[in-house]
């Protein structure tokens, strides 16, 4: 051992310190005192053991609520949430980096609804404006189920800009973009692909299921008819879908707890809900391995040779 100061190997045990008895050192050469280098967690300096840290955030990624996890790990809940919050704003700055310059040809975009503290109709005018409301705008490459780009916001037109801003900054050549019917994204394709973009928007008309009696409250509507909609360039009609970002959607709901409908288990804060997406979708293209392709999505684009593991995914 040598001394963290001097450098000299004169170094000489002097004493223990703490609960823990941790072991400190001298140096005979400068009288420096030090004890060993705590070693390096992923958890930065959260003061948990690493296993029960990265198990706390497995199970906040299969699904398992705040107060379950709490139940399984034996961590306070206040503590995992702090763990989502790292995992969350570490899984963002991962995807920021690493989904660039894409080579996707098709892609596919929708918003998922949930709510934040409460629902809109109870908001009150002195309420925070993160309240009620809260949509998930999401893109997926169906080829190899790759999520490129999302982003949490209010269903306006300015998170609708601010998302395909970001998923054009992402691409690295023309793609065929498909979306629903919802109007602001005909501008947002417009400013931020200008004409290298073929677009064509999948329009449906939903019936009435008896959303009126309780028999048919919570039944989906019947669609009646799907139209497709060409709104700029020559996409291929054989490729005009949301299918596969509409299966995501359930993915998320079945992964992320706080979309389960008709629970206590909705985010509470804005904050939380956006680390918690940033952490499923990090998940999600990193290292879940996709059924159909039988390897992770980030491994079918080219981006990664290798199923990661929780801990390299927050590193």
């Amino acid at each position: 051992m040598t001394c963290l100061k001097c450098q000299h190997s004169t170094v000489k045990k002097f004493g223990r310190y703490g609960l823990q008895r941790i072991q400190r050192y001298r140096c005979t050469s400068c009288s420096t005192t030090f004890s060993d280098p705590a070693p390096v967690s992923v958890l930065g300096n959260m003061r948990i053991p690493e296993e029960i840290g990265l198990k706390a955030i497995q199970c906040l990624i299969e699904g398992c609520s705040i107060r379950s996890t709490e139940r399984l790990t034996d961590l306070h809940r206040d503590t995992i949430l702090s763990l989502l919050v790292l995992a969350g704003e570490r899984c963002e700055k991962l995807l920021d980096s690493k989904m660039q310059n894409l080579k996707c040809k098709f892609v596919q975009c929708d918003e998922i609804w949930t709510f934040v503290n409460k629902k809109q109709k109870r908001c009150r005018k002195d309420d925070s404006p993160e309240f009620g409301d809260a949509w998930v705008f999401v893109a997926i490459d169906p080829v190899t189920k790759l999520v490129p780009s999302f982003r949490v916001g209010k269903r306006s037109a300015a998170t609708t800009k601010d998302f395909i801003d970001d998923l054009a900054q992402r691409l690295s050549h023309r793609i065929q973009l498909t979306t629903d019917g919802f109007r602001f994204y005909v501008n947002a394709v417009e400013n931020s692909f200008g004409s290298d973009v073929d677009f064509a928007q999948l329009v449906k008309l939903y019936g009435d299921y008896g959303q009126h009696d309780s028999a048919g409250k919570y039944s989906p509507s019947p669609i009646l008819e799907v139209i497709s909609k060409v709104m700029q360039g020559n996409p291929d009609a054989d490729h005009i879908c949301t299918s596969h970002v509409e299966r995501q959607n359930l993915t998320m709901r079945m992964a992320i707890r706080r979309f389960t409908r008709l629970t206590n288990a909705f985010s509470k804060k804005l904050a939380n809900l956006k680390a918690a997406c940033a952490l499923h979708f990090a998940y999600y293209n990193f290292c879940r391995i996709h059924k159909t392709l039988r390897v992770t999505p980030a491994m079918e684009a080219g981006i990664t040779d290798h199923v990661w593991s929780i801990a390299e995914l927050i590193s």
